[in-house]
């Protein structure tokens, strides 16, 4: 069968630390000679690692832009690696970072060195998918038929995803890191304001200027530790969740049978030696947690990746493909961060008010986000639709988009049904060369999600997709 290779990049910009991946992935048509291509990832494997760097920062507010590009050419030099060779990756702006006032723009700046692929600037949600997937815990729960939890803890956040049969179930985020307490020549230089209130809460005195004291951190990072503990579902949780959550905590009524940690905190798990090495609290959190007895009971796996696992996450799993039916106008691509506007359309019922349907929605996008702005339109779509119902449905979505967008707006179908070649077909008849489209199948998304669409690869029949839960942290 006929097989292609591609190159990806992951580029993890965290609280702590900043690091790339290169991966090479072997996509392969496993549709048969004379069938309609079915195109799919059969390999991935990591083929640079680069060292890993402390994220350089202007001040407590801003990242330094500037070095964040000196980090990057260093390691595409030292891989032997240009943007040009590059199908796809994803730059991720991780937990504390993600929340600086130049974080997007530092991104845009990314883009223009590090090659013209699809990225993505990840928030929690999105964080901690990664993370579990570059730990390995999806792997893990697919292998052992198990709810797998994985703790991704950084120097900011922990991020929490659990994972059944290898699908994502739930995602949680908690303010709870090894650098959110600083220490330099025996003082306390920063306490991150969530702690500074977790400390007043247990009955501890924590504040810049002071001296360190170990036994008053230590009970700091039990406190952190325990409070995991809860937001992982293995103890009921207590009035501290709802304040040290960074976005949501988990919803869903299943409790783990596994844990994994990964992280720049997992990483110090067994380390000995100086406690304040890194100039934080790292490596006293991954003491107490390690020491917890609620983690010491909950059947604790060692991940597939500590330090590395974003980044990892990041080059090998952000990225899904299209669909091998699907119709585009050529030089459209890349585009990024592109809204994702969803309509009901699953039976045939649904065509009769599509063009409604698409009107509403806009109304809702246009006044929370603007008139005039780039959107996609998602839908699942008929699984078997007959011609006359595919030429209505293309009659109602040209109409209706020329009516409410932007002459130079290129008209985005996604689907997760088949129709992506029929649809797009149909719609370009009606369109003829006035407005560029693109019509993509096989791909599952939501309104309020975010979309990038990177340069169709194997001759042109895919498109890599990134889809995003959140671009940026308020």
């Amino acid at each position: 069968m006929q097989t292609e290779e591609i190159l990806s990049a992951g580029i993890d910009i965290g609280t702590s630390t900043t690091q790339l991946v290169f991966s090479r992935m072997l996509l392969q048509n496993t549709g048969g000679f004379g069938k309609i291509p079915q195109i799919k990832v059969i390999s991935k494997e990591v083929i640079y690692r680069s060292q890993v760097y402390f994220t350089p920062l202007l001040s407590r507010e801003e990242i330094d832009g500037k070095w964040v590009d000196r980090i990057i050419k260093k390691e595409y030099r030292k891989a032997g690696m240009k943007p040009a060779d590059l199908s796809t990756g994803a730059v991720i702006i991780t937990g504390e970072t993600s929340r600086k006032k130049n974080a997007e723009d530092v991104v845009e700046a990314i883009a223009d060195v590090a090659g013209d692929f699809v990225m993505a600037t990840a928030g929690a949600d999105l964080e901690s998918v990664l993370a579990g997937k570059g730990a390995g815990a999806a792997e893990l729960s697919r292998k052992t038929e198990k709810i797998v939890a994985n703790l991704d803890i950084g120097g900011g956040t922990t991020n929490i995803c659990l994972f059944e049969n290898g699908n994502v179930l739930d995602t949680a985020c908690f303010d709870i890191g090894g650098r959110l307490v600083k220490v330099a020549d025996g003082k306390i230089t920063y306490v991150a304001p969530k702690i500074r209130w977790l400390s007043e809460q247990i009955g501890l005195e924590i504040a810049e200027g002071q001296n360190v004291e170990v036994k008053k951190l230590k009970v700091l990072t039990d406190a952190m530790a325990e409070i995991l503990a809860e937001a992982v579902g293995l103890k009921d949780a207590d009035v501290f969740i709802e304040k040290m959550k960074t976005n949501h905590a988990i919803t869903c009524q299943k409790k783990p049978e596994l844990i994994t940690f990964s992280g720049g905190v997992a990483s110090c798990f067994e380390e000995i030696g100086e406690l304040f090495r890194y100039g934080d609290i790292g490596v006293l959190l991954a003491q107490s947690i390690r020491e917890n007895p609620i983690f010491q009971k909950g059947n604790v796996c060692k991940a597939k990746e500590t330090m590395r696992a974003t980044v990892i996450g990041a080059g090998n799993y952000s990225m899904n493909i299209s669909g091998s039916t699907i119709e585009y106008t050529e030089d459209t691509f890349p585009l990024k961060n592109i809204p994702i506007v969803k309509i009901a359309l699953e039976q045939p019922e649904d065509i009769a008010d599509l063009d409604e349907k698409l009107h509403r929605a806009m109304q809702i996008y246009q006044e929370s986000r603007g008139e005039g702005r780039q959107i996609a339109i998602a839908m699942k779509g008929l699984k078997c639709p007959s011609f006359a119902q595919i030429q209505e449905i293309a009659e109602k979505l040209t109409e209706q988009y020329d009516r409410e967008c932007e002459p130079d707006n290129v008209l985005i179908i996604v689907l997760e049904e088949d129709i992506g070649k029929a649809l797009g077909q149909a719609l370009h008849h009606r369109i003829k060369n006035r407005r560029k489209i693109i019509c993509i199948d096989g791909i599952y998304c939501e309104s309020g999600d975010f979309v990038d669409l990177g340069e169709p690869i194997v001759s042109g029949k895919v498109i890599p997709v990134i889809v995003k839960t959140l671009i940026f942290n308020g």
